[in-house]
């Protein structure tokens, strides 16, 4: 009785049908123009329950619209003329192309794709063209998962539509691109796709990074933190200068928690100027920058700028080479916290790249408060999850002392509707939270190895990346599989 567009727009649901009157739950009661809508098309009298909008948006999608089903989509391109442009010709035929982009088909095939990648919680879309065939993956929490194979025939036509959408230029396939794409999705919610297009040797390979804001976890206390290792970064972030680093590989979540870290210091007395490259999420009350390499405007120039506009926190997106390294660590002594992140294996090693940029140690010591190592680990789908029988030598072999391997019960996920069969739901930060104690200066004074500062960091109580995930193993937040794939033996 109440179409999807209709339920959508005004972000209502009908619940029940008595009589004459349907009942139905909407966010906003006072919204008369949503009420009159229904009652004018179902010609019932309406009673209106309250719900919130997460829970509205979230049985909408299930009710509504359930599985995208990309078979029916396929029956669509039997009428589809051939596209395929020749690889080995520079020549481009725009036109062709323009046309093959707004066939019906297509268009709802790129805008399927999108809305299954947004409806199954997908942090990346990668489009993959190969010598006979063209695929589809989805990464969803952290893994990548084969979702379709598109006809082959239409690998063009469907890039250069993502390329249009990202107002990118079609004509131009030989080089790699950087763009946008901004979706409005019913009521009052937007979704971000960063695109990346680069020329591969079958065609173009296009990675659509999803961004959803209201996705973005900025608390905290929900991050995944034990309670030493919150106290510790805490300690770290509010010290009025220094040099706080998050480590980790790309999509280890090392952003979102320097944006929780800035969060949490944002207030009305304090200026916070960001340089990042790409922005990911705008957030209010900070100044952030866009890096552009190609005119000049990097993360040296960026942070060189900032210290003349009387910063008190600045956030530096990446520290890459030693120029960078060399002005971040001059803001932090010099009276400002300066926040940033490196690619490293661990905290320790991150001391050891320092010094391999050309840092002197003594400036390493001097500036860094605390460097923060960071991992993603699924957790177990709480619909399907079900005790798992291990013995305690397999849960000793990983690193849990003996004595607690005979009592520690480990769970995992069956696989169901909820998790798309995978028994996982949801990712949780695994941290490693190293700060810079007088012992740990002494040692990098001294040239330490990296291994020999892991060693005293323990000793001095550091709780390790593997320790960190065993403690959700424990927990029952995550699997034994998990914490092997994620994190490494403790030495």
């Amino acid at each position: 009785m109440v179409s999807h567009e209709l339920a959508l727009k005004h972000l209502i649901l009908p619940l029940r049908r008595e009589a004459g009157t349907l009942s139905v739950a909407m966010a906003d009661p006072s919204n008369i123009v949503a009420l009159n809508d229904i009652k004018f098309i179902t010609g019932l009298d309406i009673q209106v329950s309250l719900a919130s909008e997460i829970e509205l948006k979230g049985a909408l999608d299930k009710l509504y619209e359930g599985e995208i089903s990309y078979d029916n989509i396929f029956e669509d391109f039997d009428n589809v003329d051939d596209v395929e442009l020749m690889e080995q010709s520079d020549e481009v035929d725009v036109q062709a192309l323009e046309r093959a982009t707004e066939d019906a088909p297509v268009v709802k095939l790129v805008n399927a794709i999108l809305t299954d990648a947004i409806k199954k919680g997908a942090s990346d879309i990668h489009l993959e063209p190969y010598e006979k065939v063209f695929r589809v993956r989805f990464r969803i929490d952290g893994v990548l998962y084969e979702i379709m194979k598109p006809p082959f025939k239409l690998k063009n036509a469907i890039t250069s539509r993502v390329k249009i959408m990202a107002d990118l230029d079609i004509a131009e396939r030989r080089l790699p691109q950087d763009g946008r794409i901004k979706l409005k999705l019913g009521h009052r919610r937007e979704m971000d796709f960063r695109v990346s297009v680069l020329p591969g040797l079958f065609g173009e390979k296009v990675v659509l990074r999803l961004l959803d804001k209201s996705n973005l976890q900025t608390d905290m206390t929900k991050l995944g933190f034990s309670e030493d290792q919150m106290k510790l970064f805490q300690e770290a972030i509010y010290r009025p200068y220094g040099l706080v680093l998050v480590t980790g590989p790309t999509g280890s979540g090392k952003t979102t928690t320097l944006y929780s870290a800035i969060t949490e210091l944002n207030k009305p007395t304090i200026n916070i100027s960001t340089a990042e490259d790409p922005v990911e999420f705008n957030l209010a009350g900070i100044n952030q920058v866009q890096m552009h390499d190609d005119i000049g405007l990097n993360f040296a120039a960026a942070l060189r700028s900032f210290l003349r506009q009387d910063p008190d926190v600045i956030m530096v997106g990446e520290i890459r080479d030693y120029e960078t390294a060399e002005i971040a660590i001059k803001a932090s002594l010099t009276g400002h916290l300066v926040l940033s992140t490196l690619h490293t294996n661990d905290a320790p090693s991150t001391i050891n790249r320092m010094l391999n940029m050309g840092v002197e140690p003594f400036l390493v010591a001097s500036s860094i408060n605390i460097v923060v190592a960071q991992r993603l680990a699924r957790r177990i789908c709480e619909s399907c999850k079900q005790p798992l029988e291990v013995s305690p030598e397999v849960l000793v072999n990983i690193g849990i002392p003996p004595a607690e391997a005979k009592h520690t019960e480990v769970f995992y996920g069956t696989g169901c509707g909820k998790c798309n069969g995978t028994g996982y739901k949801g990712r949780v930060a695994l941290y490693e939270c190293m700060p810079m104690t007088e012992d740990l200066k002494e040692f990098v004074l001294n040239g330490a190895s990296a291994a020999e500062i892991k060693r005293e960091a323990i000793r001095l109580g550091m709780l390790t990346l593997r320790s960190s995930g065993l403690a959700f193993l424990k927990e029952g937040v995550t699997t034994v599989e998990e914490v092997l794939r994620v994190t490494v033996a403790d030495t």
